[in-house]
């Protein structure tokens, strides 16, 4: 079994409102690869294990993933797989993969074309199908759930919301979802990501500096939104004490996935980053959130930071699930452990 796990290439197609062509994310990926491909020196068939992420809700056609696989190629045949969510969980299924000997590169990809329906209304089918769904509230009305019942409990205040995005003048805008406003959502955004993971020397190979990956986990949450407090993400402290191993000290940047302003006050306080953290330094989700990508890119970022020699080491997190339901956490080194 392997420990010495990097980050050795990421590329993301552009962030945009809408896009033209199918909705299996063939369009945004091609061009995906090939950055990737041009990056590291490498064809698809030196990668050994491929795993994505997306959502055929979201798509709107069945096993959308194995369409989106004509991104790849029917030649030479692949080894892959798949999960329903962001793909940094695809990410994880990928480690798992490479630490038990079974690969050594892997790429991984997530999609979403989230102009392709009504987004907001999409996501209500992961709530509880029996005394949630059925009232359709949507992700706007769920969001804003959880922010009014950080307001109403003291937990944050709108000037603190505010602050999240740097202007406080913003407060003189209307409701969108009372309590939250346009700057506290994130834009529908099309997009596609993609990170090819490789082991030891491999990876020195294939980047002159490695964003190693020195612990990560996730940790999952009670689904009905009534079963816990909305204002805290316990999945969130759980997954970083474990990737950080306690050791909050000497992160250069985070990137936390975070869609709404307030739930990026809820995960810094749960994760327990240090103040003088940047944080979302790329704009995070509330600057672009293509669904299904957007974990996936947090990690690309953070390992960036360190594969360019400006950071040493980094944090990542990515979120999936409804109100901070699911939480995974990253943490990314300059040299392995």
């Amino acid at each position: 079994m392997t420990n010495e796990i990097a980050v050795v290439g990421f590329a993301h197609a552009p962030h945009v409102p809408q896009t033209h062509g199918t909705t299996n994310g063939v369009e945004m990926l091609v061009p995906c690869f090939q950055s990737i491909y041009d990056q590291l020196g490498i064809t698809k068939s030196d990668i050994d294990f491929w795993c994505s992420g997306s959502s055929d809700y979201l798509a709107g056609r069945a096993f959308s993933f194995i369409s989106a696989i004509d991104a790849i190629g029917a030649v030479p045949p692949i080894n892959e797989s798949h999960v329903e969510m962001d793909a940094a969980w695809a990410l994880y299924e990928a480690w798992v993969k490479l630490r038990s000997g079974q690969a050594e590169t892997a790429l991984v990809y997530g999609f979403g074309k989230s102009s392709a329906g009504e987004l907001n209304k999409i996501m209500t089918m992961q709530l509880d199908p029996y005394l949630v769904a059925p009232l359709w509230p949507d992700a706007l009305a769920v969001a804003g759930l959880q922010a009014r019942a950080g307001l109403d409990s003291g937990r944050w205040t709108e000037q603190q919301m505010a602050e999240v995005v740097g202007d406080e003048s913003l407060l003189a805008a209307p409701y969108v979802a009372d309590p939250l406003r346009a700057h506290d959502i994130a834009p529908i955004t099309d997009g596609a990501a993609a990170i090819v993971l490789a082991v030891g020397d491999r990876a020195r190979e294939l980047c002159e500096r490695p964003a190693w990956i020195t612990g990560i986990a996730h940790r999952i949450d009670a689904q009905g939104l009534g079963a816990r407090d909305l204002t805290r993400a316990p999945s969130a402290t759980t997954a970083a004490q474990e990737a950080t191993k306690g050791d909050l000290s000497g992160f250069d940047l985070a990137e936390l996935h975070a869609p709404f302003t307030h739930q990026q006050l809820i995960l810094t306080e749960a994760i327990g980053l240090p103040a003088d953290v940047p944080v979302n330094p790329s704009g995070g989700a509330l600057a672009a959130n293509p669904m299904f990508a957007a974990g996936l890119e947090r990690i690309g970022h953070a390992a960036t930071a360190i594969i360019s020699g400006t950071a040493n080491k980094t944090l990542a997190h990515a979120t999936s699930g409804p109100a901070l339901q699911q939480n995974l956490v990253a943490v990314m080194e300059g040299s392995p452990q």
